[in-house]
């Protein structure tokens, strides 16, 4: 129970520190002695509440030495200090306590009851009249403290790179997953970058439950998670931050974690994100928690199905029939890049799924020859060419074109002259930005639940995977990020030499 002290309205201290309260300011000497008359004095030790959570509203504080928290959900949302006002939602009257204040420190508390503010037999209606209109600016601006809500993070969400079918999705089911198992998700709100910025505008809190979110949804950067689910693209990714490459950043991204108390950190994205997750683990304590969840087109993470494949097969194989129709009426080849930058998953899966002609990889050796004058003898073709295709020798060359462009260079200088137009189309982006489909919204709750089972059993560096339907973890140090495709499969798309 607190303690009351004496409190001595003409005592020139008293009035001094008065004046320095900001609600205050609109109060002149005479008004602010005249209230001063009705302030009462009390000490709460530490960790002791001033008021709970859905108590009635009656009074308004001020802290006279000390420091406070206010505490909304078994959160702490604001620190209240010296010469800070709070409780201004008495002045509503017969109105519940929207959050909780418990003393930090033992702290010296002055309050006045709603009900002597309201007195014109104690108070005047000008003072009155004063201060309520400088208490209702106080409780309309909702000035919480960031710095202190996102201080304590439990577990942190980290997305980088390109943007693929399925971000958005794996991030509303893996705050559904943790937050049943009691855990608080926060997201950096552009992946690696915020994490060097490092301020409390760089992270957002995620949250699950409904009833919960509509508590704290004033707060700045929270945001409700279900709605995340099946929407299209990253909401919370970075274009690859290449400055995390530097040794510096990292280290000021592992601070950063370290001092909000960040307690599991989880990446989510294609090979980019794993290493630069792999590069931030070397500075944080072996207590942290890593996990990392892959989410890319080109499913260039091995021994697991990636979140965003399913999606990009799909829409790619339909943008590759489409081109097939338009060869077929307008007699043309075609010529198109698609995704692949090492393995060429995604073009060979797009080019099988459509039955297209032939699907050019990198890491595969190719008779140009051979392929011209099996062309020459058609009137149309469909080719996927994967953006890998001989980079190295496009880079060499400082060829300006993409990689459907230099194939069919190789293409026109064999000499053979085609009967039909050669036409060459740029990787469409478009894809990046599909709406997941059922494989991709399946393969997000998979992981997510993985993901929690790996939380809860204290695991740490490790991958969620699926295969065919079964589930298991791979240990950071056994992930593969060249996903090569097979040699018999990558023969199956070649209809121009087979």
């Amino acid at each position: 129970m607190p303690i009351t002290l004496e409190y001595d309205p003409g005592l020139s201290t008293n009035i001094n520190f008065l004046r320095t309260v900001q609600e205050f300011n609109y109060l002149n000497d005479a008004e602010i002695k005249e209230l001063a008359k009705f302030l009462k004095r009390e000490i709460f030790e530490a960790n002791e509440y001033v008021f709970e959570q859905g108590s009635i509203a009656d009074k308004v504080y001020i802290v006279e030495d000390g420091l406070c928290a206010a505490i909304l959900s078994d959160r702490p949302i604001q620190h209240i200090k010296t010469g800070e006002l709070f409780g201004e939602i008495g002045m509503i009257g017969d109105v519940k306590r929207t959050a909780s204040i418990k003393a930090k420190t033992k702290s010296t508390i002055l309050s006045i009851s709603v009900q002597d503010m309201e007195d014109q037999t104690k108070i005047s209606a000008t003072t009155c009249l004063k201060l309520y209109k400088s208490l209702a600016r106080k409780a309309t601006r909702y000035e919480h403290d960031d710095d202190v809500f996102y201080h304590d993070i439990d577990v942190l969400l980290i997305q980088d790179g390109g943007c693929a079918p399925g971000y958005n999705s794996v991030t509303g089911y893996v705050v559904r997953f943790l937050e049943h198992i009691g855990r608080r998700v926060f997201i950096t709100k552009e992946g690696f970058k915020s994490l060097v910025n490092g301020t409390s505008f760089d992270f957002n809190y995620l949250i699950n439950d409904r009833s919960l979110y509509s508590k704290l949804e004033h707060i700045a950067g929270v945001q409700f998670a279900p709605v995340y689910r099946e929407a299209r693209g990253a909401s919370f990714r970075s274009e690859r931050y290449k400055e995390f490459r530097e040794e510096e950043n990292q280290k000021k991204a592992a601070q950063q974690i370290i001092e909000r108390k960040t307690r599991i950190v989880v990446g989510i994205g294609g090979d980019g994100t794993l290493k630069g997750l792999k590069a931030l683990s070397r500075f944080l304590p072996s207590s942290i928690q890593l996990f990392f969840i892959p989410v890319t087109i080109d499913s260039d993470i091995y021994g697991t199905e990636c979140i965003g494949e399913h999606t990009g097969v799909m829409i790619g194989s339909e943008k590759i029939r489409s081109y097939m129709a338009d060869a077929r009426s307008h007699h043309r080849t075609y010529i198109i890049e698609m995704m692949g930058r090492d393995g060429g998953y995604h073009a060979l899966k797009s080019c099988l799924g459509a039955g297209g002609d032939m699907a050019v990889l990198p890491n595969f050796n190719y008779d140009i020859n051979q392929i011209a004058h099996s062309l020459k003898k058609k009137d149309s073709a469909v080719i996927v060419v994967a953006e890998g295709y001989k980079r190295n020798e496009r880079d060499e060359e400082k060829f300006a074109g993409n990689a459907a462009d230099y194939f069919k260079k190789e293409l026109e200088l064999t000499g053979v002259e085609f009967p039909m137009r050669l036409i060459c189309e740029g990787f469409s982006r478009d894809i990046r930005g599909a709406a997941p489909n059922y494989n991709d919204i399946t393969l997000s709750q998979q992981m997510a639940r993985l993901l929690a089972e790996a939380v809860e059993q204290g695991m740490t560096h490790v991958m969620p995977a699926v295969v065919g339907g079964n589930e298991d973890f791979v240990p950071f140090d056994e992930i593969i990020t060249d996903n090569a495709v097979s040699k018999r499969l990558a023969d199956l798309a070649n209809r121009l030499i087979s």
